[in-house]
């Protein structure tokens, strides 16, 4: 299985444990894409609708294409008072592209499972001149619980053998923006990047299911997480006093589709 199927095993978990994106994303993602009610939208993964949901409240007509059939019956009961929502089970890669162009394409927290060959190629054939693409990145970074995540890492060292020695959480300021891919790109061009950052509390058994989402964890073998994750808990309840705080940071990446490119549109994926 591919580590990027391993979210499908457990779409209840999934939905149930990752947060959803903060209102002051969505608002600067509203705010830099000029999205109003009735533009159609392409999402590329998903998952249960964490980003999608918000987008469906703006009167946005959304086609969300999810790799993972259980992900997608879970955003669909998520979704099911949205009728201009139209979940697909695909892959991205292969999926037709409809003939109607879309005023925007997004992808939150899955753009680094696209195949770099076909993603920003057919992310342009997606959308109309002037349509924009929207990337949402999260990176870990440091800060919140600052002790526990050293701590943490020791755990990692010991239980999974693909741990680097000595890794540490980076503050905010020292993650470059993920904007490489884009700015090589001729189909794209107004490159913009916002960040926001945040902050969210756990108790050992919600730390546990936000671990239990992420392919790494899932992939590892099943001694070996185990042994990690009963680790973690121990640490966070006998040393932590049962709760930590996690800082992410969430990148918005967007991109404005070059009107004088690729006016013949395929298709087909």
């Amino acid at each position: 299985m591919a580590l990027r199927e391993t979210f499908d095993e457990d779409a209840e978990l999934y939905d149930r444990a990752r947060p959803r994106y903060p209102a002051a994303l969505v608002a600067e993602l509203v705010r830099l894409t000029a999205l109003a009610p009735g533009h159609r939208v392409l999402e590329v993964g998903p998952g249960t609708g964490q980003l999608t949901v918000p987008l469906a409240e703006l009167g946005c007509r959304i086609t969300a294409v999810e790799l993972g059939a259980s992900m997608a019956a879970v955003a669909r009961r998520r979704l099911r008072d949205f009728p201009l929502v139209e979940v697909e089970v695909a892959d991205f890669e292969t999926w037709p592209l409809p003939v109607e162009p879309f005023d925007l394409l997004v992808c939150a927290t899955a753009w680094h499972w696209i195949d770099p060959a076909v993603g920003l190629s057919k992310a342009a054939r997606a959308l109309r001149p002037g349509g924009r693409l929207a990337i949402v990145v999260t990176h870990h970074v440091a800060g919140g619980t600052a002790g526990f995540f050293a701590d943490a890492q020791r755990c990692y060292e010991r239980w999974d053998p693909a741990t680097p020695p000595g890794l540490r959480l980076r503050p905010s300021e020292e993650i470059p923006s993920d904007t490489g891919e884009l700015e090589a790109s001729a189909a794209f061009t107004g490159l913009t990047v916002a960040r926001c950052p945040r902050e969210i509390t756990y108790t050992a058994d919600e730390y546990i299911d936000v671990l239990l989402t992420y392919s790494g964890h899932r992939a590892l073998r099943e001694d070996l997480r185990h042994g990690l994750l009963a680790d973690i808990r121990e640490l966070i309840d006998h040393r932590y006093g049962g709760g930590v705080t996690k800082r992410y940071l969430h990148e918005l990446i967007v991109a404005t589709r070059d009107e004088g490119h690729g006016h013949a549109r395929a298709r087909i994926g």
